[in-house]
């Protein structure tokens, strides 16, 4: 069982309807008022809830923001299935991200531009945790998400059914603008130390670079996600791609 106990996870994870909350526990002392959200939510949905002293829920979760969500645990689903989603694929796969932190900030970043799923490697990868969940802020409930045994075998099949694969590789001459992103879309990131292995490196049809101006060396893998995810936005925007075309404005 996976558990959640940031409010605004719990609140996106009730508002995608996705069935895998299980029970609510709810301290009984007057919390932040978004617990009100959360009882009203749980109410609609038919999800048991509980109120618990706190000191129960603080040897339960400590830390907790006043609820905690337990969950079923995840199911994965299969590439085909994120492919069937639309006839211009927008998917990104995680060479080897074994930072938790990392991967829920590019779940939430992948969601936030209308991504089609998200592929992992089975070994070597942080897996959807409950630190995932809570760093995606309930993201990772929205998006789809595969697991494969063997990425450049995965890559080498998604480029056979038509798909571009680009990879962020620091160095590379060309840059992350030097793509035409409307097409069926791979985006391939490295993990936080090594970057893409040899094999994923090969498999990608390009390599492109984030330059930089200041002192530093390198991005974080995360940061450099929210780069490439958006050019993907902004020209399947220009472009007319739905659904990208009709953002929410926040």
């Amino acid at each position: 069982m996976d558990r959640v106990t940031r409010l605004n996870a719990v609140i996106e994870i009730l508002r995608g309807s996705s069935g895998r909350i299980q029970k609510i526990f709810i301290q009984k002392d007057k919390g932040p008022r978004k617990i009100g959200e959360i009882i009203q939510l749980a109410k609609e949905r038919g999800i048991p809830f509980v109120f618990v002293p706190r000191p129960g829920l603080d040897e339960m979760a400590p830390g907790h923001q006043g609820a905690v969500a337990v969950l079923s645990a995840r199911e994965f689903v299969a590439v085909e299935d994120i492919l069937a989603r639309t006839d211009k694929p927008f998917v990104v796969l995680l060479d080897e991200v074994e930072d938790p932190q990392n991967l829920g900030a590019i779940i939430r970043t992948a969601e936030a531009a209308g991504a089609d799923g998200l592929v992992l490697t089975e070994r070597h990868s942080a897996g959807v945790t409950e630190t995932v969940m809570e760093v995606s802020a309930g993201a990772a409930e929205h998006l789809p998400v595969a697991r494969v045994k063997n990425l450049a075998q995965a890559m080498a099949d998604l480029k056979e059914r038509g798909l571009w694969l680009v990879g962020a590789e620091a160095g590379s001459r060309e840059t992350w603008l030097d793509f035409d992103y409307t097409v069926p879309l791979g985006i391939v990131l490295g993990s936080e130390g090594r970057g893409l292995r040899r094999l994923t490196r090969e498999r990608c049809d390009k390599l492109l670079s984030i330059p930089l101006f200041g002192r530093v060396n390198s991005l974080n893998v995360a940061a450099a996600a929210a780069v490439f995810f958006f050019e993907v936005v902004r020209q399947r925007r220009l472009a007319g791609h739905p659904p990208l075309a009709v953002p929410k404005i926040l």
